[in-house]
């Protein structure tokens, strides 16, 4: 009679529990002489056991597991997901997280809308950090610190920091919806908190990036670089770096694509042209291999730049650095006077110089010269759909000859201004 007592009691002090918190069908039963937990709803039954005797002597301290357990379904979690996390369970230090990110890397880059290994090896830097951390001593025992300290180091409210939260919070789901681990190591919904917001008083760094502001200030920075430099090291690496922004004003390229540009035939055309030969995917769209279309500057005498890039290159006389990437970029023109120069009076004027201003000058310039929106996305490789549905197929011919026009527009508009300040 006693034992029915205290056991009615737990019951009831369970049940009693599970309307407080809202949890239905909250129940506790013996199992073999261990306390089972069980859950059932219009979901159906869930059950798990937890290491506490079923006894007078013990029931008290279950009964406080149970508290715990059903405060964190409260909270979202699942009976087992919750039990596990009371229990303090979480996988095993090292190899188990290992595995996991080799997993993860896989489906990354190998499965449905996959990443490049450039984009993972940028944007999943992350991911490792989180390795580390659970293989080091003490590490975090829920998602939110993990996420953390693999995200302290950079600045809040970045895109950096923005990029590295969203891997984090793939790979942690990835861990728990493929790799079977609690669910208790789901990330947040809600990221904002971990990325951060800019703190008061100080101004929000501007990440996107503004177009240069004329044609003019491309062709100074350009006559900056030091390619006639006594030291041949320097003169040679300011050759290379002179040309490939020459190819990235001159046909909007992404600094990534400047390495991956070819000659190809175009059979429409019957002549050979630009190919880029770089495809994008990702979470925003992918970006096809295609032709590109040239759009040369106009200097301050109303002529054409020609730097005769095309055939240079079909000559192998276009000689580039070897890594060509956004951080090449910075790397290089960070060191150089007039590019700093030229990126601190931008910020005066509250732009932003950055590796893709030449990209966002080309498109600017596409859309001065009245050339389609539709053409100018071809040639760019821009994912801008919404755009792109405003407009009919539009087949190479088009592009080449809506490029063409736009060029005449571009020296019309230009020798038109020239004219006005002479009679000025």
């Amino acid at each position: 009679m006693k034992k029915q007592t205290w056991a009615k009691v737990f019951q009831n002090e369970v049940r009693n529990l599970g309307k407080e918190l809202g949890i239905n069908g909250l129940t506790v039963l013996n199992m073999r002489d261990k306390v089972q937990i069980k859950v059932r709803n219009e979901s159906g039954q869930t059950t798990v056991i937890i290491p506490f005797e079923w006894s007078e002597k013990k029931w008290g301290d279950a009964y406080t597991r149970v508290r715990i357990i059903a405060t964190l379904m409260q909270q979202g979690h699942g009976l087992l997901a919750a039990a596990n996390m009371a229990q303090g369970k979480a996988p095993k230090k090292g190899q188990d997280w290992q595995d996991i990110l080799e997993k993860f890397k896989k489906n990354k880059t190998g499965f449905g809308n996959a990443i490049s290994e450039t984009t993972w090896d940028k944007d999943y830097k992350a991911c490792y950090m989180a390795v580390d951390v659970m293989a080091a001593k003490n590490p975090p025992s829920d998602p939110i610190t993990l996420m953390e300290v693999c995200l302290k180091d950079w600045k809040p409210a970045t895109r950096t920091r923005q990029i590295r939260a969203r891997a984090l919070s793939q790979f942690l789901t990835f861990a728990v919806g493929r790799c079977n681990l609690s669910d208790t190591w789901l990330p947040p919904a809600r990221l904002k908190d971990l990325i951060g917001v800019v703190k008061k008083g100080e101004e929000p760094t501007k990440i996107a990036g503004d177009p240069f502001d004329n044609d003019q200030q491309i062709l100074d920075l350009l006559a900056s670089l030091p390619t006639d430099d006594q030291d041949k090291k320097v003169s040679k690496a300011a050759t290379q770096w002179f040309n490939a922004l020459c190819l990235m004003a001159e046909l909007g390229l992404r600094p990534i694509e400047v390495g991956k540009m070819i000659s190809k035939y175009d059979p429409e055309l019957k002549r050979d042209r630009w190919f880029c030969t770089h495809s994008k995917k990702g979470g925003n769209g992918s970006t096809d291999p295609r032709f590109v279309k040239p759009l040369p500057l106009i200097d301050r005498d109303g002529n054409l730049v020609n730097w005769n890039l095309f055939d240079r290159f079909k000559a192998g006389l276009l000689p580039l650095p070897e890594n060509i990437d956004g951080d090449a970029f910075r790397s290089y023109l960070i060191r150089k006077k007039h590019y700093v120069e030229l990126k601190a009076a931008m910020k005066r004027e509250g732009k932003n110089l950055v590796n893709y201003s030449f990209r966002h000058y080309y498109s600017l310039r596409s859309h001065q010269a009245n050339i389609p929106v539709g053409e100018v996305c071809l040639s760019m490789g821009h994912s801008y759909e919404s755009h792109v549905r405003a407009y009919p197929y539009a087949k190479a011919s088009s592009v080449d000859s809506a490029f063409d026009e736009g060029i005449e527009r571009l020296l019309a508009r230009v020798k038109a201004k020239k004219l006005l300040e002479e009679k000025a």
